[in-house]
């Protein structure tokens, strides 16, 4: 589905998903958890993408109609949504943390498929919301997540000025096709 872009709905993908996603080819299926009101859903599907976004907020996802298949759930406190099984070209989730979810979110990722992971890092309680550790990723904490599952191909921990400053961990991470020789990512 081709939709068009309107810059008044269309907010500015964060840039770790938009490097990431770049090379991801039109028709590819795509799962933006916790999308909220959509800002990347709205970009991947502006490229020509398959997406499907989950959230517990039916009002913002209402404003998908059309642009998104969408999921309604409290994927902190129900069952996890999709069927067993379902996977995914790529798996964003952006300034979201609920790390009982991690291993749904790696079994999401179709062979040769990627994760595409950004939130906040410890540090962030100096500067800004959220504070609280249980919204926090320790040092490294990321890696830990995909390590044995899932080959890193890209990865930042650290402090970030703009748009708004903030410390944050981000990762992209592929799974591998069986018995593929891996290939080489440009960075």
């Amino acid at each position: 589905m081709s939709v068009p872009f309107d810059p008044h709905t269309l907010a500015a993908p964060s840039p770790w998903v938009a490097r990431w996603a770049a090379e991801l080819p039109a028709g590819a299926s795509v799962l933006d958890v916790a999308c909220g009101s959509g800002r990347h859903v709205r970009w991947l599907a502006t490229r020509g993408l398959r997406v499907t976004g989950i959230d517990h907020d039916a009002a913002a996802l209402s404003g998908l109609a059309g642009i998104a298949e969408t999921i309604v759930a409290d994927i902190e406190g129900g069952p996890w949504p999709l069927p067993s099984g379902a996977v995914f070209d790529a798996v964003v989730v952006t300034n979201y943390l609920h790390r009982p979810l991690w291993p749904e979110l790696l079994a999401a990722v179709a062979p040769g498929g990627r994760l595409i992971y950004e939130t906040f890092a410890l540090g962030n309680e100096t500067v800004g919301k959220p504070s609280n550790p249980a919204f926090l990723l320790a040092p490294g904490e990321l890696l830990d997540a995909v390590r044995g599952r899932l080959r890193v191909v890209g990865y930042e921990d650290g402090f970030l000025a703009s748009p708004r400053e903030a410390y944050v961990q981000r990762v992209c991470a592929v799974r591998e096709p069986a018995g593929a020789v891996a290939p080489r990512y440009a960075l």
